[in-house]
């Protein structure tokens, strides 16, 4: 098994984005978020817990578990790769509900559990892992390209491994576009059970 050591990556914070109120989808974007322990106070993915859906089968939809989903995070490398993928000209962070668009960190989807930024004077945040693409983000995108079928089905294929990190508020503070982030991940290694297992 090969493990890795701990790594630090410098990544900088290109433009944050909120909801207007908790029943929106899609975000707006903000100069600054003041983040607390329950993530963007108001926004649709607040608070200490969240209700499961389709992304947890293994318990009934509506059960209350933490909620590790408090933010989206983007990058714009990323969404132009899937936009490409899709065949259209832009992917906005805003469409698919993103809160921090960060620049500067190769393969960000790809960053393990367990990774921390930590944002200059600001707060810190906890990555918990990536965010698998679905239909309802697909539909967002094709309600910006009316003239186009299929964008739906078509995000969940272009964006796999593309969608970005969901995270959750480690150490509240402000958080404001420009800020310069210290991506810090963890040893890491990939487990492979024994044949016996």
């Amino acid at each position: 098994m090969k493990i890795h050591p701990p790594l630090k990556l410098q990544g900088r914070v290109e433009a944050l984005f909120a909801t207007a109120d908790a029943s929106s989808f899609e975000t707006s974007p903000v100069e600054s978020l003041a983040l607390d322990f329950d993530g963007i106070p108001g926004d649709r993915h607040a608070g200490h817990t969240r209700r499961t859906g389709g992304r947890e089968p293994w318990y009934p939809r509506g059960t209350h578990i933490r909620n590790e989903r408090q933010l989206s995070i983007l990058s714009p490398d990323e969404l132009a790769e899937a936009a490409a993928a899709m065949g259209v000209p832009t992917l906005r962070p805003e469409w698919i509900g993103g809160n921090l668009l960060l620049s500067g960190v190769p393969r960000l989807t790809m960053l393990p559990p367990r990774t921390c930024l930590f944002v200059e004077n600001g707060p810190t945040i906890r990555i918990d892992g990536l965010n698998v693409p679905c239909r309802l983000s697909g539909r967002s995108i094709a309600a910006h390209y009316p003239d186009r079928e299929n964008l739906d089905v078509a995000f969940v294929k272009a964006a796999r491994r593309l969608r970005g990190l969901v995270a959750w508020v480690e150490k509240p503070g402000l958080l404001r576009s420009g800020d310069r982030v210290e991506v810090r991940l963890p040893e890491q290694w990939i487990y492979d059970p024994p044949a016996s297992a």
